[in-house]
């Protein structure tokens, strides 16, 4: 089974920059989609973006509009997310996640997702 470590969060002034990573040991990275997922205190838990097992399939989140970017390095076992134009809605506890359904679509919700990170803080302040 997959493990995943999470790392880069930390508190940012709104309009800032994060690049948050995760890497992957104990499995076939390859053959998982991975999701980054956030949640606020108080909040349901939420998909933010995702990257497809399948080559260059991905997801967005409507509410990140073009501000953030997922990316994989298979060779690695990391995926990464680039946050940038970042506003003090998106402060929360961001997770990352494996799904190793190999489905043909993305999967967006937080049950289809067999393995998680710890998570990594991110605040933004105004």
């Amino acid at each position: 089974q997959v493990q995943l470590v999470e790392s880069g969060g930390r508190s940012v002034q709104a309009g800032g920059s994060l690049r948050l990573s995760c890497t992957a040991s104990g499995g076939t990275f390859s053959d998982y989609t991975m999701g980054w997922f956030r949640q606020a205190p108080g909040q349901e838990r939420e998909i933010v973006a995702a990257s497809s097992w399948r080559v260059d399939g991905r997801y967005y989140a409507p509410f990140v509009k073009g501000r953030f970017t997922i990316s994989r390095d298979n060779a690695k076992s990391t995926v990464t997310l680039q946050m940038n134009n970042l506003n003090p809605e998106d402060t929360a506890v961001y997770y990352c996640a494996a799904d190793r359904s190999r489905g043909l679509y993305i999967e967006t919700s937080a049950t289809d997702y067999d393995r998680w990170g710890q998570g990594t803080q991110v605040t933004v302040s105004s």
